[in-house]
This record gives structure tokens, sequence and C-alpha cells, in this order.
């Protein structure tokens, strides 16, 4: 069922965990933030009490318009937080069951956390081996496998001895995400992996995801603006405006609702009759 999420008074000295959380038997559950909040810059508050359980084996969306604080909840999960200046002041995050919020970048993972920024982050002066071998001190065994990457991508087989500072957008991303697989991850969180990609690429490319998290079993939590494209590998959505996740659903269930045609699909509801009343809309979707 896709439930819209209210928030509730703060209760000091208590944490109550949300009504979605608890759908997920807990032995499920490779990922859990509880009531977390965000603060950069110690007065600058991004997250307000976000919760969410991600489920081993799945993939989930995570959706929402820029700055909901997406990718500060991806940062919050992987560390990356603290070089930004950003902390979680409140609640926790749990990693198979332990606690990480706060904790390094590295020591997360080492724990089998890695993190897939967005915006194709490669070394451009290093060829698509070169960026490979570098990626091999967070490998396991401290080497690359490149039959199990080149498996996934072949087309960077073909341009191995290629700078990746003159690969397509495509490219660099495959081996962004290639190089996250060098760490043999057990949750890849990726930020944004179809921006600025054509159609046809972000088609090929979320297939290659999706036959990551079948065949290695790898969770992954998933950041998109684009709706439809994520709800086609999705197991579990959730949405978030405002530093709050306001619904979430199975996909399946998702896709049905008429607000999220609406305004995360492009699909104009039958119920709609003008601007004005989706203006309205958005303005009335608030936590109370």
């Amino acid at each position: 069922m896709v439930r819209k999420v209210i928030a509730k008074q703060r209760t000091i000295g208590k944490v109550e965990q949300p009504a979605y959380s608890r759908t997920i038997a807990k032995e499920e559950i490779i990922l859990e933030l509880n009531n977390v909040e965000v603060v950069y810059d110690k007065y600058i508050l991004v997250l307000k009490g976000l919760s969410m359980s991600i489920r081993k084996g799945s993939i989930t969306a995570l959706l929402g318009p820029n700055g909901a604080g997406k990718s500060t909840t991806l940062k919050a999960i992987s560390g990356l937080l603290k070089l930004e200046r950003g902390e979680v002041t409140r609640g926790y995050i749990k990693f198979n069951g332990e606690n990480i919020e706060n904790k390094d970048p590295l020591t997360i993972v080492r724990k089998g956390i890695v993190h897939v920024l967005e915006n194709r982050h490669v070394f451009e002066e290093l060829t698509v081996k070169e960026n490979l071998i570098a990626a091999s001190y967070l490998s396991p065994t401290g080497e690359v496998d490149f039959d199990y990457i080149y498996n996934y991508f072949p087309q960077l087989k073909l341009r191995e001895n290629v700078r990746a500072g003159y690969l397509s957008g495509g490219e660099q991303q495959m081996l962004a995400i290639a190089r996250a697989l060098v760490a043999k991850p057990k949750l890849l969180l990726l930020d944004e992996p179809s921006l600025g990609l054509a159609p046809k690429i972000v088609d090929e490319l979320y297939s290659i995801i999706k036959r990551i998290n079948e065949e290695e079993k790898i969770t992954i939590l998933l950041v998109e603006q684009n709706a439809a494209v994520a709800f086609e590998i999705a197991d579990y959505g959730y949405i978030m405006e405002n530093g709050r996740i306001v619904l979430d659903g199975d996909v399946k269930e998702l896709r049905e609702n008429e607000d999220v045609k609406e305004f995360y699909m492009g699909i104009k509801g039958s119920s709609r009759k003008n601007f004005r009343l989706a203006k309205y809309y958005k303005r009335k979707k608030r936590w109370y």
C-alpha cells in the first residue's frame, strides 16, 4: 500500500519507528535510517527526521525534486557529509545492524557501502584501465578482477587504453560504476546515473544496473529525478520533499498513484483541472 507520511511532534528521549519501516522483517533489512536529521555548518538543517528501510538484494528508488535532500541522504550514509562540514545530529543510520552515522568514508567503504557520485567522477588524465587499478586499494584482494568488470561493461574493455577524459558521457558513467564494483560492495549508492545521458544510453545503463543487482545480489539505493526510468528497475520507492519522506510504496502502486503520475512522471491526472489547482496541491502537500 502506498503511504503518505505525516510528521509527528518530537518526543524527547524516544524515537518512534515509522510504520513503513516496520513492514520489512528485521533480518531482511540491510540499511535503516531512523529519524535522521542532517545539519551543515551547524546551522543549516537539510534532512528533517528522515526514516527509511532498504531490503537486502533490492533496488530502491529515492525520488524527488532538486533540493529535496536526496544527495545529502546518500552522503549521510557514505560518510561524505564530513567532507562538506555536515553531520548527522539526530537519529541513527544502521548498516547490517551496526550504527554508521558520522563515521569516516573509508571505514564505511570497508564495511561494504560504495557511493557513486553524480556527474561521473573519474580521473580524466588516466586511462580506463588505470582508473580501475586506482580503485584497487578498495578491493578485498587488493587487485582488479578485469574479467568481472568487463563482463558487465564490455565497452570499457574496448576503450581500456583511452584516457577517461576522451570517453563519452555514457562511457564515463559506466567507468564510475565499474570503479565502484572493484570494491565488491554489498550496498551500492547511485546518485543520478542517468543525468545528461541520451535515452538510448540510459536504457543500456539501467539494464546493466539491473543485471548487477540480479546476478551479484548487490543491494542498490538509486537516486533519480526521472521516476519513469527508475521505476523500470526498482522494487520499492520513496519520494522526498523538503528533507522528508512524503510518500513511499511498491513501485507498482506508485506507478498508479495520481499524484506521482502527475508530478513525477509528467502524466496529467484526470482530476487536475488547471495549473492553479496543481500549485495548490504542491502548497498543501506538507508535513503537519
